[in-house]
């Protein structure tokens, strides 16, 4: 037999066992790139289920503000517990009315924010690959829980701590009576801020599972992270104590490293 019929049969052998894998891969197919339950969608179909899902949203938020507005005086107290005691005081005629409604907003989207989170899943779903919808759950349940963990640590520690700041900064020369609009324009800030920069580790772990960054290189810029968390630490608390700011930005850098030995438990 010549090298010419070797290399022929060596050809047709490799043809066929191409065809034999593609012919698996269109029976079975990648498990990690199917589409499951994939329909074919228009544009127009898109959009409209886009804003089905926004109008879900929407009412869903409008929902939580009624119902948040019929409970704020407990809320409003709720929210005073850090003051200590001290006096608030209505400087306008309806004051407290718009700071009631203020309130009644920002409560109002937090007891909506799973309603929200489950309709914008639901729009993201029918598109994602069974591997990312596998890092999909994982990445809304940590989102919520270090959401919640920040509401958490603003209320528990860093609001107490920037009010005892000024309580006892100017204590003796001046009486502690404060605007309940600008009071609670202070600690929702706080709050909600603070719940929005507990989300630092979800962003590393994403980047991680994606390949766009990994353990070592997050770890070599702990020069810039501590520059970063110092900077954010100041932009993000509404009071300019150094107090407060030092205790969210040694969150932030805990979260951070913390996001760190999540992304290398993975293998990233």
């Amino acid at each position: 037999m010549t090298a010419s019929s070797d290399l022929e049969i060596s050809a047709e052998a490799a043809l066929a066992t191409d065809m034999a894998v593609e012919a698996i891969g269109d029976r079975y197919g990648d498990p990690d790139d199917d589409l499951p339950d994939e329909a074919e969608m228009s544009l127009f179909d898109h959009l409209e289920e886009l804003r089905l899902r926004i109008f879900y949203g929407l009412a869903a938020v409008v929902v939580g503000v009624v119902i948040c507005f019929i409970f704020v005086n407990p809320i409003v107290e709720l929210l005073e517990v850090p003051a200590k005691g001290a006096k608030f005081l209505q400087l306008a005629p309806g004051e407290y009315f718009f700071v009631s409604i203020k309130v009644a907003a920002y409560s109002g989207i937090l007891v909506a924010s799973p309603f929200i989170l489950y309709q914008i899943v639901q729009f993201v779903v029918p598109g994602l690959t069974r591997r990312e919808r596998r890092l999909l759950a994982p990445i809304v349940f940590g989102s919520t829980i270090l959401f919640v963990a920040g509401l958490a640590f603003a209320y528990v520690a860093l609001i107490p701590a920037a009010l005892n700041f000024f309580v006892n900064y100017g204590e003796g020369v001046v009486e502690q009576l404060w605007s309940i609009e600008r009071y609670f324009e202070f600690v929702l800030l706080l709050l909600f801020s603070t719940g929005l920069a507990f989300q630092i580790p979800v962003i590393q772990l994403l980047l991680g599972m994606l390949n766009i960054v990994n353990s070592k290189q997050m770890l070599a810029g702990w020069r810039y992270v501590i520059l970063g968390a110092a900077v954010l630490g100041a932009v993000l608390t509404p009071s300019t104590d150094p107090v407060t700011q030092s205790l969210l930005a040694g969150a932030v850098l805990g979260l951070y490293f913390g996001g760190i030995g999540m992304v290398v438990l993975t293998g990233k």
